[in-house]
């Protein structure tokens, strides 16, 4: 099969189309001939070395596919062969086939294309297992999104939108800052030319956010603790603004506050089925309906691998973008 591998660390040049042997399955797999694949900033880590696949994983960049099912063990999913899925995996989604645990795969939601649903697990997955299971946002309660134009965030301001709930966005332009209120975001605000913490404040007369989706980290902790209310949740999912922080941890004891976070991909197959159930209960039925949809800003063919990561790492997209194969 056809494949793109990460030659050696470094920029976009480096990931390359070579031929590679079939992925063998392991009990509980499925293989899928993917039709199209998902981009996320984990590939970038991973391209530039710092993120290695979890034991036991592909060594192929790629957390989410699109595809038919042509041969493994179903189980006791409701899968079959021959079957439309969408799958989240730990690695190998650039390439002409995949090998997916079929806890992990769902149903392509009706409606949608097949590079619509090549966006969905990856970002879908992560941002119920934060924002709602972790984060505990909850009825009547206010979210704060870092990043509010990448995938995982038209995601995320959606979603919650869609569960009735008030939402602020960061973004690094007005343009996006308007992409992302026609989203349902109440305010997206433009981190270069305005202090979030300041129109957060405005925007909830004074009160604050309850949970924030922090993909930056870094100097934005502290900033983040000041937007939240009382007893309110920062989820960290990245650290793109740096691992460590001085925190003012007063404010934690006094007003009831949480910092905590996590990471996905290398979680077992169990953890990700129960997301994948919740997404097929709660989650699915907004996809069908159209009240939510995944964002594609722009698809690239396999082999063009390398300009879609030059595009990511530009950073200029609003939503997915998406490998066809």
């Amino acid at each position: 099969m056809k494949a793109v591998e990460i030659s050696t660390p470094g920029g976009p040049e480096v990931l390359v189309l070579v031929d590679r042997p079939m992925p063998e399955l392991k009990a509980g797999e499925v293989l899928i001939k993917v039709s199209a694949a998902g981009i996320n900033r984990p590939d970038v880590f991973q391209r530039k070395g710092n993120y290695p696949p979890p034991p036991g994983a592909s060594d192929l960049p790629g957390l989410e596919v699109v595809g038919e099912i042509v041969s493994g063990d179903t189980g006791s999913t409701g899968l079959a062969i021959g079957d439309k899925v969408c799958a989240l995996v730990a690695g190998g989604g650039y390439a002409e086939y995949c090998a997916a645990p079929a806890a992990q795969c769902l149903p392509v939601p009706k409606g949608s294309s097949d590079v619509e649903a090549a966006g969905l697990p990856e970002t879908y997955y992560t941002v119920w297992t934060n924002v709602f299971d972790r984060g505990r946002l909850s009825a009547g309660e206010s979210l704060l999104v870092h990043g509010g134009a990448s995938g995982i965030g038209t995601t995320a301001v959606q979603l919650a939108t869609a569960m009735g709930h008030k939402v602020y966005a960061t973004v690094g332009s007005d343009e996006r800052a308007r992409a992302v209120e026609g989203l349902g975001a109440v305010l997206g605000i433009n981190y270069r030319s305005q202090d979030y913490v300041e129109e957060v404040k405005k925007a909830t007369d004074g009160k604050g956010v309850d949970v924030v989706l922090d993909m930056v980290a870094g100097e934005y902790i502290n900033r983040n603790i000041n937007c939240l209310a009382d007893d309110g949740r920062i989820v960290i999912i990245a650290l793109l603004g740096g691992a460590k922080a001085t925190i003012d941890c007063s404010q934690i004891l006094r007003r009831r506050l949480t910092v905590t976070g996590s990471t996905l991909r290398p979680r077992p197959v169990e953890f990700k089925a129960d997301i994948a159930q919740s997404l097929k209960k709660h989650v699915w039925p907004l996809l069908e309906s159209g009240k939510i949809r995944p964002i594609v800003h722009a698809t690239f063919p396999l082999d063009k691998a390398c300009d879609a990561h030059a595009m990511m790492d530009a950073g200029e997209q609003i939503g997915k973008i998406v490998l066809t194969v």
